[in-house]
């Protein structure tokens, strides 16, 4: 059973998962079946969840924090798909049957989750049921943002792409604070970490951010969402619109 954050007493299993925007999807009863399989950890930063050609034990739903899964392209090139936060789930070819992945799972920023064992997962999210149906809206929701990024990698400049990426990170953490390092930026923007220190310095000397130790301060949102591309508000809205709009399973 997932473990009630001891912060505040007052707080139910229920509302603590809802955290996330898959499970917050679910309805109390199946939620319920879902927690009992699973198990409430911290995604300490760094920690591999999955390899390449190894088949996934378990699958994770950040409550905050990051999951990026990357591809090893050889000769110590690594390059990111898509990164995973409270509103979705990692562990993806478990529900869809799709044998080992050909990418690895890391946690990029810390943060909290669920973790469910693959079998549990497979035998919860069967056809038509609840889980099945938001499983498959999630699907849709990560073909979308691989295809965003995509385009967003080759069509936006990366002082765009980094406010971007900085706007995301905050609503996965739900706070302006949050520790990310050089060397992950600069991973999801395909670039070098001396352009990260240079895109960060100026988003810095505008206001809009302080950064130091790896600790990244969002000073203006507003002013960094001006200095984003428009696929940060294009996503959130798609992924929101995916996940929240509901519709009953099928019998």
């Amino acid at each position: 059973m997932i473990v009630q954050p001891t912060s505040d007493s007052s707080v139910t299993d229920l509302e603590f998962a809802r955290r996330n925007l898959l499970l917050a999807g679910l309805p109390d009863d199946d939620l319920r079946l879902l927690l009992d399989e699973g198990v409430a950890i911290d995604l300490e930063l760094g920690t591999v969840l999955f390899e390449p050609g190894q088949p996934v034990e378990a699958v994770h739903f950040p409550l905050t924090g990051v999951i990026s899964l990357v591809t090893d392209l050889g000769d110590g090139l690594v390059v990111e798909a898509v990164t995973v936060g409270n509103e979705g789930m990692s562990g993806l070819s478990v529900f869809l049957g799709a044998g080992t992945p050909t990418e690895r799972g890391t946690v990029q920023v810390s943060g909290q989750g669920l973790v469910v064992s693959a079998p549990a997962l497979q035998r919860l999210a069967r056809e038509g049921g609840p889980l099945y149906v938001m499983l498959r809206r999630y699907t849709q929701v990560m073909m979308s943002h691989l295809a965003r990024n995509t385009a967003c990698n080759r069509a936006h400049t990366v002082q765009q792409r980094a406010a971007r990426w900085l706007l995301t990170t905050a609503d996965r953490m739900d706070s302006p604070v949050f520790e990310l390092t050089q060397h992950f930026l600069a991973q999801m923007l395909a670039v070098r970490r001396a352009t990260v220190s240079n895109v960060a310095a100026g988003l810095a000397a505008a206001g809009c951010i302080s950064y130091s130790r790896g600790t990244i301060v969002i000073l203006d949102r507003a002013a960094l969402q001006d200095h984003a591309c428009s696929c940060y508000q294009v996503v959130r809205d798609a992924t929101e619109r995916a996940l929240t709009t509901r519709e009953p399973a099928t019998s």
